[in-house]
């Protein structure tokens, strides 16, 4: 028997109200990570869809895209400890809050709901020294977790939105990997938790709120201001958002973890992220630092009006080793991603 369900089936023998111990916070900051997820405590249950007390459920605004994959996001903060406003970049977290992230598919996509399958889930835990990134693969029962620093390589087929069956030989990063996509200026950081990608509604169990606010109502963060005064970042496939806003959250989101001042592809002049706006930086003109297959024998990344001469595009929507962009956590093209980047460089205005 877990752990925890021999808790609660004591209790019940014993007439009382089971009550699940709390987040195993020396667990969290222990030296060696555990080698399996139940270990921490996150979760009450075997599954891990029950959150223990002080772990959140979070969403953001637009997040990565993952071969089609839901994701399910929590954060953990020790008591007495909030995580710290800014206005760009991560939120700053205090030692021992643990970002979760679970990777899923449901069978079929139309019913995302039913029949959900957890492959890994992903943690960012804050040391003393910094942060740590472990990943832990689910078992075929859907009721341990084992930790795999070396990565994996998984099977996973589903029904897509459009009722075709689909496969993917989905990849669990290895710790190298993890670095290669969360490094900031050469050190692990988190990616999603900022003010602008959690300015958005989230379905609590008490109802729908404001996500900056709620952090901040319930002692998780402190230093925000009201919503309607921080950034915000726009949800890339509402379609009554401006189409630049859509397209920029989208490449923020799956491109400038690397195309970033401070990130991995900085060599490469091209910097994706929101907060930039020289249209030269954004690659509108651009041609690369370094022509190679990549770039498919176009000369540009975003050629203003013409989506099918725009490397950028091109790397988009191949699948193949060297070419592709994102270089990691997808092995489909993204069609809906792509027609959005595609309808965005249309719009864009020649030069004269």
């Amino acid at each position: 028997m877990r752990p925890l369900a021999a808790i609660a089936a004591a209790a019940l023998l014993l007439g009382a109200a089971p009550q699940a111990p709390p987040v195993a916070l020396d667990a969290l900051l222990a030296e060696a990570p555990a080698q399996t997820l139940d270990a921490y405590r996150l979760f009450v249950d075997e599954g891990a869809r029950a959150p223990n007390g002080r772990v959140t459920p979070y969403a953001l605004n637009t997040p990565l895209f993952s071969d089609y994959a839901e994701k399910f996001r929590f954060v953990f903060l020790p008591p007495g400890k909030a995580a710290t406003y800014t206005a760009a970049g991560a939120f700053e977290f205090p030692v021992g809050a643990t970002l979760v992230k679970t990777f899923a598919y449901p069978a079929d996509l139309r019913r995302p709901k039913e029949k959900i399958r957890f492959l890994e889930t992903r943690l960012l835990i804050r040391k003393a020294d910094g942060w740590a990134a472990l990943a832990y693969v689910w078992n075929d029962e859907q009721t341990l977790a084992t930790l795999k620093r070396a990565g994996a390589r998984l099977d996973v087929g589903f029904i897509d939105t459009a009722g075709r069956t689909r496969r993917v030989d989905y990849a669990v990063p290895n710790v190298n990997q993890c670095k290669e996509c969360h490094a900031v200026a050469g050190e692990i950081s988190p990616l999603g938790p900022k003010a602008r990608n959690l300015n958005g509604a989230f379905a609590y169990a008490a109802g729908r709120e404001n996500q900056l606010a709620h952090w901040s109502r319930t002692g998780m963060l402190t230093g925000a201001p009201a919503p309607a005064k921080a950034p915000r970042t726009a949800v890339w496939d509402d379609v009554a958002a401006p189409l630049a806003a859509r397209a920029e959250a989208y490449l923020d989101a799956n491109c400038a973890h690397c195309h970033n001042a401070r990130g991995m592809a900085s060599n490469s002049g091209l910097f994706l992220d929101v907060e930039e706006t020289r249209p030269a930086a954004r690659g509108v003109g651009k041609r690369p630092v370094a022509a190679g297959r990549g770039s498919g024998g176009l000369e540009v990344s975003i050629a203003p009006g013409d989506p099918a001469a725009s490397i950028l595009l091109h790397r988009m929507k191949s699948t193949e080793p060297g070419v592709m962009m994102p270089e990691l956590s997808r092995s489909l093209v993204h069609d809906e991603g792509v027609a959005l980047i595609a309808a965005y460089i249309a719009s864009l205005e020649p030069a004269r």
